[in-house]
């Protein structure tokens, strides 16, 4: 698998299970981002910018028990596009048995094409109940949740040809500096039948702050090998030659880019034409931008209508902005729209400037500090305790905060 292979040969850049992709960067799950109208102008902006989608563009998280009990709004959460393919949807799960009925539901019902797992959520009432980048320090429990989702694959018939549905898992190196849990968890994973493992180079402790240890996805390379899946490197891809460098430092298959990508979802054209060593496209003017916020704003209400729309761009816009001259007031007003015509309205004065940002692949969304990891009491006493998770209630599961 090399990730300098053309969109346009037959040989895959990477390859997970029976998805063959032609290009190696993967859009990581993120709640309340990677919904359906997100990833559509994901693929929409590669389109355009490099004349093909060719990466993996995930769903957000999605509950397993909320899943199994048909939660109206978790079902919608998981809607794909008309045209959207491989459908990928990641599941976060903490007890074998619902993660086993969700992926034979998912496989049964042909809900997706790929299915994810989240061990990485550093979130604290996730982690409080023993659920995300909590989880692998159970290597037990860890060896379970997976394999009951393959289990669940190969049950409903579609572990093998061309339909099969490969199930990953992305974690962290651990729970914080004291307690690594990336080697195991690979090993685990690639035991209990994974497609693939990635890794996110940094401890729950450390949430999204510092620098991502790419050496540490170099070492879970080097310790993945000769198990045959590939292993995705994962943390602080932000401009058009990370993903290149992050391979080549270690050694990894691909790599799966999160708070990279927001307010740039033409990010992906920028690094996949890197890789496939064609030119990058330009950075988009203000006003280009301002049409691409539009476009993102009618895809949202096309999907969850005007109203919620109208309210969940806001935050976008921000991440949009970010380093262009847009003026406080225009900023002030866009953080007030209430439907499209106002959004129009707002942006009419930017549509044809040709400003350019201000360090536009710098780090944006979430950092943080790093701080204690929120756990269940007396988890850290035996790491091969044979226990079972906290079921996640459908209340929560519904919200995805993660």
């Amino acid at each position: 698998m090399t990730a300098a292979t053309s969109a346009t040969t037959s040989t895959p850049a990477l390859t997970i299970g029976s998805l063959e992709l032609a290009s190696p960067v993967v859009l990581a799950p993120m709640a309340g981002v990677t919904n359906v109208a997100f990833r559509t102008l994901c693929r929409e902006q590669e389109e355009q910018r490099t004349g093909s989608a060719s990466g993996l563009y995930v769903c957000e998280m999605i509950t397993a028990r909320a899943l199994v009990e048909r939660n109206p709004k978790t079902l919608h959460m998981t809607t794909f596009g008309p045209d959207e393919s491989p459908r990928s949807l990641q599941l976060y799960t903490t007890d074998p048995e619902y993660t086993y009925k969700a992926a034979r539901m998912l496989a049964e019902e042909d809900r997706a094409d790929h299915i994810d797992m989240n061990f990485g959520c550093p979130v604290p009432k996730v982690t409080r109940r023993g659920g995300g980048s909590a989880l692998p320090y159970k290597r037990k429990l860890f060896a379970a949740v997976v394999g009951a989702a393959v289990r669940g694959v190969a049950d409903a018939g579609r572990a093998s040809g061309p339909d099969a549905i490969p199930v990953t898992v992305k974690f962290r190196v651990g729970i914080d500096d004291e307690h690594h849990t990336h080697l195991d968890a690979g090993r685990i994973a690639a035991d209990q039948g994974a497609a693939a493992v990635t890794l996110h180079g940094r401890t729950a402790a450390q949430r999204y702050s510092g620098t991502a240890d790419w050496g540490e996805i170099a070492r879970l390379v080097e310790h993945m090998d000769g198990t045959g899946i590939p292993v995705l490197g994962n943390g602080d891809i932000f401009k058009a030659t990370d993903a290149a460098a992050m391979m080549e430092q270690t050694g990894c298959d691909g790599v799966v880019v999160g708070r990279g990508c927001l307010g740039r979802p033409w990010l992906f054209a920028e690094l996949s034409a890197h890789l496939r060593g064609e030119e990058i496209p330009a950075e988009p003017t203000l006003g280009e931008v301002a049409h691409i916020i539009l476009r993102h704003a009618e895809l949202l209400a096309d999907h969850d209508g005007e109203k919620y729309a109208s309210r969940d761009i806001r935050k976008h816009i921000a991440w949009y902005l970010r380093g262009f001259p847009a003026g406080g007031e225009m900023r002030r007003q866009l953080g007030g729209i209430n439907s499209l015509a106002d959004l129009r309205e707002v942006l009419d004065p930017i549509w044809e400037s040709d400003a350019l940002a201000a360090e536009a692949d710098s780090a944006r969304g979430r950092q943080g500090s790093p701080g204690k990891v929120s756990l269940p009491h007396d988890w850290l006493e035996d790491p091969w305790e044979d226990c079972v998770g906290v079921t996640e209630d459908v209340e929560d599961a519904a919200n995805n905060g993660g």
